[in-house]
């Protein structure tokens, strides 16, 4: 994919700014790339818009990526993932890697039950993707949508009481009424930001499995010789609206600031 001296560049892509969740896991696994994240703030959500619109926007976003120089493109958005995944990898010549299955099988491998807890949107919940996947392990999964999960999130609410208690609301009857999932997992870009509070709301011997880091982890072993660097990563950031919203958001996303970020028009 790239030559010794050469460092391969990443493309990561989202909706919006929840991917840079799964862009900072990479930069932790994969510190030897280059990367570009394209957020395409201007058409989101994408979860009320039908599969071949999904596709059709995924599709231009990755091949603008393609066409930067992305030799790898890591589709970080679930609901193009659940709604698309298929369409994606045919539109571009690159690996595409997406973040349902890194994510699934991590859950698999750590429930000892066999039996897990999915949280999403409703979109991503309602394509059935992370059951179907886990049922490749003879997993069975209970998906919940908590769609006030992003507004929170977004708003900086990550530690507040109100998102403490609209996630006993989701959760509590899941997890706490005699069931036997072992497994929370996180189906959502957004939700590894309310780790910390999940922890105190879902049982202690309930493990949390984040779908960014399974990602990241699943770059990584593609990509082995680029583990370690002597030089930090490069990251190019573009978004087709709202520019200063995602540098404001994203910087809580990426726990990191972000400086420049290009505005791209992705219209006709």
């Amino acid at each position: 994919m790239a030559t010794e001296n050469v460092r391969p560049i990443i493309g990561v892509f989202d909706s919006g700014v929840g991917g840079l969740t799964v862009l900072r896991e990479l930069l932790l696994e994969v510190p030897g790339a280059d990367y570009l994240y394209f957020g395409d703030t201007a058409r989101l959500p994408y979860g009320s818009k039908s599969a071949a619109t999904v596709a059709k926007y995924a599709c231009s976003a990755v091949r603008y990526l393609e066409q930067l120089g992305a030799e790898m493109v890591v589709i970080a958005c679930n609901t193009a993932c659940a709604l698309a995944y298929p369409e994606i990898e045919r539109c571009v010549n690159v690996p595409v890697m997406g973040v349902i299955r890194p994510g699934a099988e991590s859950a698999a491998k750590a429930s000892h039950t066999k039996k897990v807890v999915v949280i999403a949107t409703e979109g991503t919940v309602g394509s059935h993707a992370y059951s179907t996947a886990l049922s490749e392990w003879k997993v069975s999964a209970q998906e919940k949508a908590c769609p006030l999960f992003v507004p929170l999130v977004e708003e900086g609410w990550t530690d507040h009481p109100i998102t403490e208690q609209v996630a006993h609301v989701y959760l509590d009857e899941l997890t706490r009424s005699g069931s036997s999932a072992d497994v929370l997992l996180l189906g959502c870009t957004h939700y590894p930001l309310l780790k910390e509070l999940l922890r105190r709301v879902v049982p202690p011997q309930m493990a949390i499995v984040d779908s960014a880091e399974s990602t990241a982890r699943s770059v990584a072993v593609k990509m082995q010789r680029l583990t370690a660097s002597v030089t930090a990563p490069h990251i190019r950031f573009f978004a087709t609206d709202s520019i200063e919203k995602f540098r404001r958001t994203g910087t809580k996303f990426l726990s990191r600031e972000i400086g420049e970020v290009a505005l791209v028009n992705m219209e006709p």
